[in-house]
């Protein structure tokens, strides 16, 4: 059976397209904090409440309370892919122990490697069709006109996300939380395989199967 893996990339790395490939085809289960937060949140369950009164002051969930919900989720079948988690060395140090604790071995990381320039340039071109989510690229899949979304001729935004200073800000913070771990994982036991993220998805997603070696998973 294939192992736990932690996806580690940058915004626009193109570590969710990836982490979709190997669920469909490997059968992985995905755990993002962002959506067991909400999860969480939407059921209302108790850890979700205590999550819920640190996101209304703006303050970040400690690590107690994400490690609670990432416990949850480790008595499923299958290997699981940890996306956004962990973001600490500390989570990362936790994350060893839920696993080794559980018998299932410890985690290997993956990270997507890529330029700062190659990823602001794929960031900065984003354009959003507000109604239907549907995403252009200046450069790598403009619409057929200038602003103006293909489908219903409707027009297009660029989300707070994607324009300039905040992309920096969120490449400056990529960097000074997820190189730690990189460093983590390549010091503890050897478990990081970096894969280099500026080919095509298809390049990318075979050079992925073939570090982590699941090509005879099935």
């Amino acid at each position: 059976m294939p192992g736990d893996i932690v996806l580690l990339g940058a915004p626009g790395a193109g570590k969710g397209t990836q982490a979709q490939i190997l669920r469909q085809r490997f059968g992985y289960r995905q755990v993002s904090t962002g959506d067991l937060l909400r999860e969480h949140r939407a059921k209302g369950t108790e850890l979700g409440k205590a999550a819920e009164s640190f996101m209304e002051r703006g303050d970040l969930v400690p690590d107690s309370l994400i490690i609670k919900m990432v416990e949850g989720e480790l008595e499923g079948p299958g290997a699981v892919l940890f996306d956004g988690f962990p973001r600490t060395v500390p989570q990362a140090k936790a994350l060893d122990v839920l696993l080794a604790d559980r018998g299932r071995g410890l985690p290997r990381a993956v990270y997507f490697a890529i330029e700062r320039a190659a990823l602001e340039a794929r960031l900065l071109g984003r354009w959003t069709n507000p109604r239907t989510g549907r995403v252009y690229h200046e450069t790598f899949n403009p619409p057929r006109v200038a602003g103006i979304d293909d489908e219903d001729g409707g027009p297009l935004v660029q989300r707070e996300d994607d324009k300039p200073e905040t992309i920096a800000n969120r490449l400056d913070v990529f960097e000074a939380q997820t190189m730690p771990l990189v460093a983590y994982y390549e010091e503890h036991g050897g478990r990081l395989v970096s894969v280099d993220a500026t080919g095509s998805v298809e390049d990318v997603a075979h050079q992925l199967v073939h570090a982590i070696g699941v090509e005879h998973a099935h």
